[in-house]
C-alpha cells in the first residue's frame, strides 16, 4: 500500500507569527533584508547576495525586462522565462544588463552617414535615447560624436537625413581618458553640469559612456542588485530540453543565475541538466526545482543545484493539483525543506538556500514563509498586476486589471515545463484570467516590504537570519481566522490590494 504522512498539509493561512520583544534597536530602519542567492560556505557570504527577498515568477505574463530592471533596483531578482526563442531570450537579458552601469559598454550605435530613420530604429529597439556615433558604429569605434532623442524631432526634422546633421560632435564633447575612475566621471557629470561623458582610448577609440542618470538612479534606489561592474543582475529560466544550447547563448548574454524550471524538479532529467551546467560552466550558479520535501532538496542539493524552488500546485493560477492529484500545502512543504536544508549544513558544510514559490496570497505570508526557513521568495500573481508585467491592462466596471495566464495553460502551452509525454500540452495545468491592476511596481513593492520590516521589528529581529532563529508560530483555528479580519460595515472607498 501507498505511504501515507502523517502530518496535515498545511498552508500559509494556517498560521500567525507571535511578537517577541522588541528591542530599543529594533526599528524598520534598522531592518536589513539581505539574503543568500545562491550556494556558499557556511558561515561565508554568498557570491550573489539580494538586497530584499524578492524574485519573480519564470513566466510569460510576468518577468518582462522592464520588470526585471524595476525589481533589481529594489533589491531583488527577475528569472526571465523560456517559453521563447533562445535568440529573443538572450536579447531579454542583454536589455536588462545594458539598462545600466558605471562604465557603459554603448549598446545604441550609428554611423554619421546612417539616416536618422535608421537611427529612430535603433532607439526603439534598445529603448535608450543616447546614441554613441563612431566612424564603423559599433561599440568601440573611433568616436565622432554623440546625438540623443533631444537632438531631433521627427515632424520637424527629414528622417532620411543623416544623422551627423544633428550630433554633438566630439570636438564640442567633454570626455574622459581611458584611466578615469567611476567617482572621478560622476564629478566632473556634476560639476560640468552634462548628462553623459563619453570616455575615451587609445586613437579616439569609444571605451564606456558614463550617464549622469545611473548615478541618480544608485541614490534612489541604494539596495539594487548589482555585478562587480555595476550593472542590475538578471537571472533567466531553463528547461531540460534545450539546455545545451540556451545556457551558452544566456551566459554570453551576461545572465548572473538561471534557474531550470520544472513544475516537478525531483527528477533524473533535472539532475543531469544541473550536473552537465555544473560541468561545463561551474562558474554560473544553478537553481532547481520544484519540490515538496526533504528527500526531493537533498536530490537536487547533491546533483549541484545553487537554490532550490519550493512548492508544487500552490499558485494562483495553477491548477496542477486538481489535474493530477500531486502537491502539498506550502507551509507544510517549506517547513521540511528548510529542516532538509539545515542537515544538508550540517552535513556537508555548505548552504543552499530555499526559494518559496506559490501560495503566498497575502503580503503577511511573505513574513511566514521567511519566518519557516525560505531565503527567499516567488512571485506571479503579485508582480503580474503592475504596470511593468506583460499582461495588458483593461478596464472593467470594477477598475482596472491586467491579464495573468498560466505557463500550463493553453495560452502559454510551455510544455517543457510539465512532463506530460512529448512536444505539446496535453492537457492544461495553469489558467488564463486577469488580476487586479496594482500601478507601478515601485511603489507596490515599497509597501509589501514596509509590511515585512514592521512584522520583524514586532518579531524582535533585524536580519532574516535572526528572524528565522527566533520566530515563533502558532497554528489558527476557524474562529481565530475569522478574529483576524475586520468586522464593521467598511465605507465605500477605493479598493486597495494586500
Amino acid at each position: 500500500m501507498a505511504q501515507v504522512i502523517a502530518e496535515v498539509s498545511r498552508t500559509f493561512n494556517e498560521f500567525l507569527l507571535l511578537p517577541n520583544r522588541t528591542r530599543t534597536d529594533c526599528s524598520p530602519a534598522t531592518v536589513d533584508l539581505r539574503t543568500p542567492l545562491v550556494r556558499h560556505l557556511a558561515g561565508e557570504r554568498s557570491a550573489i547576495e539580494l538586497g530584499s527577498p524578492f524574485t519573480s515568477a519564470i513566466m510569460q505574463a510576468v518577468s518582462t525586462p522592464d520588470l526585471a530592471i524595476a525589481l533589481a533596483r529594489n533589491g531583488g531578482l527577475s528569472f526571465l522565462h523560456h517559453n521563447q526563442s533562445i535568440q529573443d531570450q538572450a536579447a531579454a537579458v542583454r536589455q536588462v544588463k545594458n539598462f545600466k552601469a558605471g562604465f557603459v559598454t554603448s549598446d545604441t550605435n550609428v554611423r554619421p552617414d546612417d539616416t536618422l530613420s535608421h537611427l529612430v530604429a535603433v532607439m526603439r529597439r534598445t529603448g535608450h535615447s543616447t546614441a554613441a556615433v563612431t566612424h564603423d558604429g559599433t561599440a568601440t569605434g573611433r568616436l565622432l560624436g554623440l546625438v540623443t532623442s533631444r537632438d531631433f524631432h521627427p515632424q520637424r526634422h527629414d528622417l532620411d537625413g543623416p544623422v551627423a546633421g544633428r550630433m554633438t560632435a566630439v570636438a564640442d564633447l567633454p570626455h574622459a581618458e581611458a584611466d578615469t575612475t567611476l567617482s572621478e566621471a560622476n564629478a566632473r557629470l556634476w560639476d560640468q553640469r552634462l548628462d553623459c561623458l563619453p570616455v575615451l582610448g587609445a586613437g579616439g577609440h569609444l571605451q564606456y559612456l558614463v550617464f549622469r542618470s545611473d548615478y541618480a538612479d544608485n541614490k534612489r534606489f541604494p539596495n539594487q542588485a548589482v555585478d562587480a561592474a555595476k550593472r542590475l543582475r538578471v537571472g533567466a529560466g531553463v528547461n531540460t530540453h534545450d539546455y545545451q544550447e540556451r545556457v551558452p547563448a544566456l551566459l554570453e548574454a551576461g545572465a548572473d543565475a538561471l534557474c531550470f524550471d520544472s513544475s516537478d524538479g525531483y527528477s533524473d532529467w533535472q539532475a543531469q541538466a544541473l550536473s552537465w551546467v555544473k560541468k561545463h560552466y561551474p562558474e554560473i550558479p544553478a537553481g532547481g526545482g520544484n519540490v515538496v520535501d526533504g528527500e526531493a532538496f537533498t536530490f537536487l542539493a547533491e546533483a549541484g543545484a545553487d537554490f532550490v524552488k519550493v512548492g508544487v500546485g500552490g499558485g494562483s493560477i495553477c491548477i496542477t493539483r486538481d489535474q493530477k492529484g500531486i502537491g502539498r500545502g506550502q507551509a507544510s512543504a517549506v517547513l521540511d525543506v528548510a529542516a532538509a536544508r539545515d542537515a544538508f549544513r550540517e552535513r556537508t558544510g555548505e548552504y543552499v538556500p530555499i526559494c518559496s514559490d506559490g501560495g503566498l496570497v497575502h503580503d503577511y505570508h511573505v513574513a511566514l514563509a521567511l519566518a519557516m526557513g525560505a531565503d527567499f521568495v516567488m512571485m506571479g500573481r503579485y508582480f503580474a498586476r503592475f504596470d511593468q508585467a506583460a499582461g495588458a491592462k483593461l478596464p472593467t466596471r470594477d477598475g482596472f486589471v491586467k491579464e495573468y495566464w498560466g505557463e500550463g495553460s493553453n495560452r502559454a502551452r510551455n510544455w517543457q515545463r510539465y512532463g506530460q509525454g512529448g512536444e505539446g500540452l496535453i492537457f492544461e495545468e495553469g489558467v488564463d484570467g486577469y488580476v487586479p491592476y496594482a500601478g507601478d511596481l515601485n511603489e507596490g513593492l515599497a509597501t509589501t516590504i514596509a509590511k515585512l520590516k514592521t512584522t520583524m521589528v514586532s518579531c524582535g529581529s533585524v536580519t532574516l537570519p535572526e528572524f528565522q532563529s527566533t520566530a515563533r508560530l502558532t497554528l489558527v483555528s476557524d474562529q481565530s481566522f475569522q478574529e483576524s479580519h475586520a468586522n464593521v460595515t467598511l465605507r465605500d472607498t477605493p479598493a486597495t490590494i494586500a
